[in-house]
């Protein structure tokens, strides 16, 4: 009766702060219990229970502890001004598991245990009998689980069959070689399941195991959840399912085709797939490819497009999201991934590392940040590295800005923008890896970067793809991509790895032109726009570029050091780079694209200045500096470049 009592009062309180319209803050903690009023002298027990009782305008404030639940906000708020916020509190650590942790083991040979477990343990999803599919996923030729078993925090390797785990062998490929020796499989049986692993010289019952139940740790289960703000936890460990562009991509954290959101100050980790998603909902379109293969992938993905803007797809109900200063990492897709729902949005000062290193699978969709249709998206001050592929702008990368990032050691390259026709403009950035750039599009603006991988130039004519009117979803006309149409202005290339051999691959119309510096867009169709740009150790220019300054003799010796948090890049300056004329780059002197026929403008339609460096310092109006840095010397310079 008591309880029922409370329980009563409880909902009471909630009815008349929200018939008085009143913003509340409810209280969460591990001591609390989900029949209190959520006071914080009776807080709520579960981060969900608070979601249900919050309106908008309310905050969620979460205590120190570990909350094992997957939070699916019911509502969302209603405006900028009244949305609904979930923190931590402040000074505390708030974790949320896709996790449980699993005792009961039982020793089967030398290192190896197992444990049985009914289905009813995972309630109504069972990770261990989902299998990683999906649009554009490589399972390499043998089976993927979303599962995850995890030793003192640091996840295992699956293997296939219960002789791997007898018998690991490290992993060919994989960043740690010794880690990918410590395996799992699972053997499914009627209404339970069996794992094994291999964990060694530990002893699982004494140590902190613990496997993955959950497909994410913070997502609504319906689009249109809007302006939310997520901020300062710790989420990890969620068995999510590959995130391709033509499917729901569900995320350890995702938005859900909802607006507005922001997602801040967390620390977000081990995903067996992507761990942000701003990605689209499953009704435009579920993996229609794998469905229907008969018909080709760009085909399909046009028609998601076109379902999407007939369901709705604009800046009036989609996107506008803001995600910053989260530390990412431990995922095997990506950071940060979207397709059409990362419109209008702002991914700035985030820490993405790790990304990609077991590689068991792969697939077209790997990146630190993945984007398709970063329509009117600055992606800006972000420290990406280690990270399969640093950034990738896939399809109607229109009105994208890329300013003022770091990438450095990426499996393939930095930033690759594919099939768009502008306007985007990548200004201010290190571009540090061994291949900096692939560029298969046309209409960008390349403006005061550092870049010392070589480059890679592609006209993709086979695909055509859609640009669409300024600062809008609509689409325009779809095109297929005949290369050049670029600008670059004020860039400091540099033959960094000279290990690169062949300046093509393909042949006929599939060529790949590939060399450091502008040479390789000599072979695109359209003009390519360069001046004010510094050539070293041997990197080359564009072929009709006038007067550009080459200097074959000066290498620059570009160096980074890590440690701390910080990271510092030591770089030789030539005197000579100091006096190379360089313009000053306005929307006026950039000009319209060619495709599309738009300006280099603002996301607001305002016109654009490039008048601050790396560092926010501003540019000499008269004769601004090569390369990212303006109040740079003579000599041997370090920088500290993380944080800027």
């Amino acid at each position: 009766m008591m309880d029922m009592q409370r329980a009563t009062g409880a909902v009471l309180i909630l009815w008349l702060a929200a018939a008085a319209g009143l913003a509340r803050e409810y209280h969460v903690s591990v001591k609390g219990d989900d029949a209190n009023p959520g006071t914080p002298a009776q807080p709520f027990r579960t981060i969900s229970r608070a979601a249900e009782a919050a309106r908008p305008g309310d905050t969620v404030t979460v205590h120190e502890g570990v909350y094992r639940e997957k939070v699916a906000p019911p509502r969302g708020g209603e405006s900028e001004a009244r949305r609904i916020v979930y923190q931590a509190a402040e000074g505390e650590r708030v974790e949320i598991k896709g996790s449980e942790v699993l005792e009961g083991w039982e020793r089967f040979r030398e290192g190896v245990w197992r444990v049985k477990i009914p289905d009813s343990f995972f309630g109504d999803y069972n990770p261990f009998r989902d299998e990683i599919r999906g649009d554009w996923f490589s399972g390499h030729g043998r089976v993927h689980h979303t599962g995850e078993v995890y030793l003192n925090g640091k996840s295992l390797f699956e293997v296939p069959a219960l002789e791997g785990v007898l018998d690991p062998k490290p992993l060919p490929g994989a960043v740690d070689q010794q880690g990918s020796t410590y395996v799992w499989c699972v053997e499914p049986g009627e209404g339970y399941i069996v794992l094994y692993a291999n964990f060694h010289g530990f002893d699982p019952n004494r140590e902190l195991v613990e496997i993955t139940v959950r497909d994410s740790c913070f997502y609504p289960a319906r689009p249109g959840v809007d302006y939310i703000t997520v901020r300062g936890f710790e989420m990890s460990q969620a068995a999510t399912q590959w995130a391709p562009p033509t499917a729901e991509q569900i995320a350890l954290i995702g938005t859900h085709w909802s607006k507005g959101w922001v997602i801040e100050n967390n620390v977000i980790h081990d995903s067996k797939c992507a761990c942000i998603s701003l990605g689209k909902d499953r009704a435009t379109g579920q993996n229609v490819w794998s469905k229907n293969p008969r018909k080709d992938g760009a085909t399909h993905y046009n028609e998601v497009i076109f379902r999407a803007l007939r369901a709705g797809w604009s800046k009036e109900k989609i996107g506008s999201h803001v995600v910053r200063n989260n530390v990412i990492y431990n995922c095997e897709q990506a950071g940060i991934v979207g397709s059409l729902g990362g419109v209008f949005s702002r991914i700035e000062n985030n820490h993405i590392y790790d990304i990609w290193t077991k590689r068991q699978f792969s697939g077209a969709e790997i990146a630190g940040i993945k984007i398709h249709a970063a329509i009117d998206t600055v992606i800006e001050g972000n420290w990406i590295h280690d990270a399969g592929r640093g950034i990738w702008l896939d399809w109607m990368a229109q009105g994208t800005r890329v300013t003022r990032n770091l990438c450095y050691n990426s499996h393939t390259e930095d930033l690759f923008v594919e099939v768009s026709h502008g306007p985007f403009l990548i200004d201010n950035n290190l571009f540090l890896s061994a291949k900096s750039l692939r560029c298969w599009s046309q209409g960008g603006a390349w403006a005061h970067n550092l870049i010392t991988g070589h480059v890679e130039v592609y006209e993709e004519r086979n695909r055509c793809t859609p640009y669409h009117f300024p600062h809008s979803t609509k689409v325009a006309g779809v095109r297929s991509i005949h290369g050049g149409e670029h600008r670059f202005y004020n860039n400091i290339f540099v033959r960094g790895y000279p290990e690169l051999e062949a300046n093509q691959q393909g042949r006929g119309r599939n060529i790949r032109w590939l060399g450091y510096g502008l040479e390789p867009f000599g072979h695109t169709s359209f003009v390519v726009l360069a001046a004010g740009n510094v050539y070293l150790n041997g990197a080359r220019p564009h072929p009709k570029e006038e007067n550009p300054l080459v200097l074959d003799d000066a290498d620059p010796d570009v160096e980074l050091r890590t440690g701390g948090g910080r990271v510092e890049l030591s770089i030789t300056v030539d005197a000579r780079m100091l006096a190379v004329k360089t313009p000053f780059l306005t929307t006026k002197f950039l000009g319209k694209t060619l495709i599309s026929g738009l300006p280099f403008e603002n996301p607001d339609g305002s016109p654009l200045v490039i008048d601050r460096d790396y560092f926010g310092r501003r540019r000499d109006r008269e004769s601004p500096a090569a390369g990212p840095f303006e109040d740079i010397r003579q000599g041997r310079v370090k920088l500290t470049v993380w944080p800027q």
